[in-house]
């Protein structure tokens, strides 16, 4: 293993459209797994933009994230709910939906939920 390792997500190993336009998921690919930057569009919903991607009926991923920008609320399957934003550290369990709050885009930095997410 090498001491030292620079990637970028300027430049990801892979990059996963949403649907219908409504952001993308860029990924760099590290040994101990994948770093992730999701850009959710203005109006993006999980339950309608990933859904059909992921096939099953809420996010079966567990987050451990860094919002940078934009705003979102979550919702947990048993009904707890939060709402993060800039500067915020979210930790979210598998089993919620999501979606946009406002109209500016939101962009987060996942360490732990994205090695499947969006995954065609």
């Amino acid at each position: 293993m090498a001491g030292l390792i620079r990637k970028s997500l300027d430049s990801p190993d892979e990059t996963r459209p949403f649907e219908d336009g409504k952001g993308q998921l860029e990924l760099v690919n590290l040994e101990g797994g994948p770093v992730g930057r999701a850009t959710f569009e203005p109006g993006w919903q999980w339950s309608k933009h990933v859904k059909p991607i992921a096939g099953t009926e809420s996010c079966q991923a567990a987050h451990l994230g860094y919002f940078v920008s934009g705003r979102m609320k979550v919702v947990m399957d048993d009904g707890e709910e939060m709402d993060y934003g800039p500067g915020d550290v979210g930790v979210m369990a598998p089993g919620h939906d999501a979606w946009i709050v406002g109209d500016e885009p939101c962009v987060v930095i996942d360490w732990q939920g994205f090695a499947d997410y969006a995954k065609r």
